[in-house]
């Protein structure tokens, strides 16, 4: 980590203390660590600690004896952005935009990755609001430190204290590390619905938001990878930092992927593509009309069985399966089927998963029964398991 400039941002809990223990080691690590800190930390640490520690004055104001602390230099400045610890009430803060502090400031101006070290008693760690801010942050592209288990301040014991600075040093090189994982390397991830149009103002679609592998094309890039996104209609703004080309429907789709496939490492195929689409489109508005009306439907093309008999040697595919019934056994006849490295399997049987949620609950199956089974969590984080997957695959 030598060289690396980090932010750690020490707001006001009784774990301050391990902020000053991870400064000296990262400085020790040969980082350039600026620290800021909240009026309520003070309470706990004074600013001086931390300036010897860190060999930089101490920012806590943004307007600070007739200086302004840029937080947008700081955002811009740092490799990383560390909030720790991280109080509920700072967590509900940057969750919600309220910049009433340099800290939540320089958050909302980071541009590069941000880490949360969470601290606060195990109710507070549990309770729906702080739950609920952690998704909004996670969503929003942070990842938040899991929290150790033991006493806490308050003398009860649980789920709440905060990591440990040896295990947060350890997160921030696997980090850097992480970075590189995929550079030069060109990655397709198709993401979102189709659209297939009866006539100018209605299609068969589904629900898909593309929140899935919009969350995958990020976590890529992230990792150094060049990432092609080809999008379906959703409401969604394109994420930044991906080459996006937007597609109506299963055609568009199949065009687009046929065509980008050949150039690309990796190909994460997460769209929910429409299996069939109307046969005979009108080019005007079909009127109503007394009794039942037939709608004939064909095929559309398939895509992830296109791109599996093109696969060539040191290519991945990866493909994603959501099942209402005999889940596996569908799933593992697409993943032979499509050729297909492995499968990302979801069902609707599973609360939290499937369309529409934050949350995503899968298990990826591999050629010869290989099985890995995740419990719920962000989608997100499942992008992470599908990016730490191939990472593995690709070596």
């Amino acid at each position: 980590m030598h060289g690396k400039k980090i932010v750690v941002a020490v707001t006001g809990s009784i774990a301050a203390y391990k902020s000053a223990i991870l400064v000296r080691m990262l400085v020790k690590e040969g980082c350039e660590v600026q620290v800021l800190m909240t009026d309520s930390a003070k309470a706990f640490l004074t600013p001086l600690t931390f300036s010897t520690l860190s060999k930089k004055p101490v920012y806590s104001e943004i307007i600070e004896s007739d200086q302004w602390n840029s937080h947008v230099e700081l955002g811009i400045w740092a490799d990383v952005l560390l909030i720790s610890p991280a109080t509920a009430n700072t967590l509900a803060k940057c969750a919600n935009g309220q910049a009433d502090n340099l800290v939540v400031a320089t958050y909302l101006s980071a541009r590069c990755h941000v880490f949360f070290a969470p601290a606060m008693d195990l109710d507070m760690w549990a309770h729906p609001a702080t739950r609920q801010n952690i998704q909004k942050l996670t969503e929003h592209g942070a990842q938040i430190l899991p929290v150790g288990n033991g006493e806490l301040a308050s003398g009860l014991v649980g789920e709440g204290r905060m990591a440990e600075p040896e295990e947060i040093v350890s997160y921030l090189q696997r980090h850097f590390t992480e970075q590189h994982t995929f550079s030069g390397k060109h990655v397709m991830v198709t993401a979102g619905p189709t659209h297939e149009a009866i006539d100018p103002v209605r299609f068969i679609g589904n629900p898909s938001t593309g929140k899935m592998g919009t969350a995958i094309a990020k976590a890529f890039a992230r990792r150094g990878a060049r990432v092609t996104l080809i999008l379906g209609p959703v409401s969604a703004p394109p994420p930044a930092g991906v080459d996006v080309i937007p597609v109506q429907s299963a055609a568009e789709m199949y065009e687009v992927s046929t065509r980008t496939f050949p150039g690309c490492d990796i190909a994460i195929l997460a769209a929910a593509v429409s299996d069939y689409t109307p046969a005979n489109p009108s080019s005007v508005k079909i009127k109503k009309e007394e009794g039942p009306a037939t709608l004939e439907l064909k095929r559309t093309q398939d895509i992830a069985l296109t791109l599996g008999k093109q696969k060539k040697n040191g290519q991945i595919i990866v493909g994603f399966a959501l099942e209402t019934d005999h889940a596996e056994t569908h799933a593992r006849e697409k993943l032979t089927k499509k050729n297909f490295d492995f499968i990302v399997l979801n069902t609707l049987e599973d609360a939290g998963a499937g369309f529409g949620y934050d949350t995503n609950k899968v298990k990826f199956l591999f050629p010869g029964n290989e099985v890995h089974a995740f419990e719920l969590k962000s989608k997100a984080a499942v992008a992470e398991d599908i990016c730490n997957t191939v990472a593995v695959l690709m070596h």
